[in-house]
C-alpha cells in the first residue's frame, strides 16, 4: 500500500507542476501580447505628436533591422531617415490610427516565446502628402523579445 500512495503522491505533484508550468506559459503569453499592443499603442500616440524618433523607438535599433514597402530598406538609421524624408511635417503624418490587430506569439521547441508576428490595418488621416500618399493599408511585423522589451525587427508595409 505504500508504494501505491507513493506513485499517488508522485502523480499529483507532477500533474500540478505541469498545470503551473501551463498557467504560467499561458501568463506569460497574455503578458507578451500585451507589451507588443502596448508598443504600439506608444508608436502611435508618438507618430499622432509628430514625434518620428519616438515613434521608432518601437523597432530595434540595428542594421539588420528591414522595412518592406515599395522598396527594401535595410537598417535603423536607414529606416529612420527614410520617414523623416517621406514624412517631413506634421500635416504630412497626420493621425495614424492601428486596426484590425492580430498578435500571433511564436515559441521556439522549448515553448519560449521570443518571436511574435502582427498583422494588421493602418489609416493615415491627414492634410498633406508630401512624398508618400498613401493613406490606407496592411502590414506585418516581425517582433523580436529583446533585453529591451518588443521590438520590430522587419516590417512589410503596403
Amino acid at each position: 500500500m505504500t508504494g501505491r500512495w507513493f506513485y499517488l503522491l508522485l502523480g499529483i505533484l507532477l500533474a500540478a507542476t505541469g498545470l503551473c508550468r501551463a498557467g504560467s506559459t499561458m501568463a506569460a503569453t497574455v503578458d507578451d501580447a500585451a507589451a507588443i499592443r502596448q508598443v504600439m499603442d506608444q508608436q502611435q500616440a508618438a507618430w499622432n505628436r509628430g514625434d518620428v524618433s519616438d515613434y521608432m523607438r518601437g523597432y530595434k535599433d540595428a542594421p539588420d533591422t528591414t522595412f518592406v514597402g515599395t522598396s527594401v530598406r535595410k537598417g535603423y538609421r536607414t529606416i529612420l531617415d527614410s520617414y523623416r524624408k517621406h514624412y517631413a511635417s506634421k500635416e504630412q503624418m497626420g493621425r495614424l490610427t492601428f486596426s484590425a490587430l492580430d498578435v500571433r506569439l511564436l515559441p521556439d521547441a522549448g515553448g519560449e516565446v521570443r518571436y511574435a508576428a502582427v498583422t494588421g490595418r493602418f489609416h493615415l488621416d491627414r492634410t498633406a502628402h508630401g512624398e508618400t500618399s498613401k493613406d490606407d493599408g496592411v502590414f506585418s511585423l516581425l517582433w523580436e523579445k529583446t533585453s529591451d522589451g518588443w521590438k520590430i525587427i522587419l516590417d512589410h508595409t503596403s
